[in-house]
């Protein structure tokens, strides 16, 4: 269950940086560049702050997603991995050997 809830909280991050990324293209979009330039790069610190905040604070949410569901999966297998353990020894103990 752990590890879907990070797989659901890392795709709504995924989205939501999807829609960022084409709100910040679309309020930065260039048209004709006079000098024949036609790369112009955009660093972060020309970005409004609304949009850098945004931008930071979904790709940490996508990150700690991320870390939810790959700790999540790790946890799962290693309790599966303990019942399974659990299991071996009882049906060890059913079938002893008399002398």
């Amino acid at each position: 269950m752990r590890a879907l809830c990070g797989a659901i909280i890392t795709a709504g991050a995924a989205i939501s940086l999807g829609l960022v990324a084409i709100g910040i293209g679309t309020r930065y979009r260039w048209g004709e560049v006079p000098d024949g330039d036609a790369e112009r790069i955009m660093h972060l610190y020309q970005l409004d702050r609304p949009l850098v905040f945004i931008l930071v604070f979904l790709s940490l949410i996508a990150l700690v997603g991320l870390g939810i569901t790959f700790f999540g999966l790790a946890y799962h297998h290693h309790r599966r991995h303990h019942e399974i353990l659990r299991e071996q020894e009882k049906h060890a103990a059913l079938h002893r050997t008399t002398v």
